[in-house]
């Protein structure tokens, strides 16, 4: 099962596809302009005054590009990525990256990163939807920077009926794929009562440990980690799993 929002659920469902698994899609969010299109698009307008721009996530880069003045980035402003999911969508808009983690594919491998560990005087702008950690903020505060938001994008919970899903669910569900903490939750919300120990006795790969302790606490008991939250490694890790099934 592909829990990634509709517009980005396409190539992993092609990989499950091309070796004869059966991809099932579940979105469980959904992704729409913020609800100040006016005030973020304003907000935009001065990305050349920062020092770096860090995007969280593809939406962020999608989202970000989409609201600011003609479509387009400024340059001279350092780009940072979180994941290699989200360099690769601003590479594949023409912007280079310049600061990525080389492994831990999160907040915390970023600010592992040399080019963070002193921005003592820097600005840094945060793109990401509502909602997002506050840990990159508070950390670069603390080592000197001077940080703000942009939330370019809004994140909400689908209201479709879990009900057909949940029928098909021992037939048809043999693993799970979650790529954050948000579609979990919202994943175990809309599934409910009924639906919920199907999802705790059903495998499932998450992103990073801090996702696998999060379904742990949901009481999932069987979770394996991908490498990241890119369709490559997710998809390996689905291969992998099914191998020592």
């Amino acid at each position: 099962m592909v829990t990634r929002a509709t517009h980005q659920a396409a190539t992993l469902c092609r990989l499950i596809g091309a070796r004869d698994g059966l991809p099932l899609r579940f979105p469980t969010v959904e992704i729409t302009d913020p609800p100040d299109v006016a005030q973020v698009a304003e907000q935009l307008s001065h990305f050349a005054d920062y020092d770096m721009a860090i995007f969280v996530s593809p939406n962020a880069v999608l989202w970000g590009i989409k609201l600011s003045p003609e479509q387009k980035l400024p340059a001279g402003v350092a780009l940072a990525a979180v994941g290699k999911r989200t360099a690769q969508t601003l590479a594949e808009s023409g912007y280079p990256v310049d600061v990525v983690p080389e492994s831990s594919f999160d907040s915390e491998g970023l600010l592992e990163t040399p080019e963070l560990k002193d921005v003592t005087g820097k600005r840094i702008l945060i793109l990401r939807g509502n909602g997002g950690r506050e840990l990159l903020a508070e950390e670069l505060a603390e080592r000197g920077a001077t940080v703000d938001f942009a939330e370019v994008y809004r994140r909400a919970c689908p209201t479709t009926d879990p009900a057909p899903l949940i029928q098909r669910w021992r037939d048809d569900v043999d693993v799970v794929t979650v790529t954050s903490n948000i579609l979990l939750d919202n994943l175990f919300t809309m599934l409910g009562e009924e639906g919920q120990p199907l999802l705790q006795q059903t495998p499932m790969i998450v992103i990073s440990d801090r996702m696998r302790q999060r379904a742990r606490e949901l009481g999932c008991r069987e979770v394996y980690l991908a490498r990241s939250a890119d369709e490559q490694d997710l998809f390996e890790a689905i291969c992998l799993w099914a191998s020592n099934r």
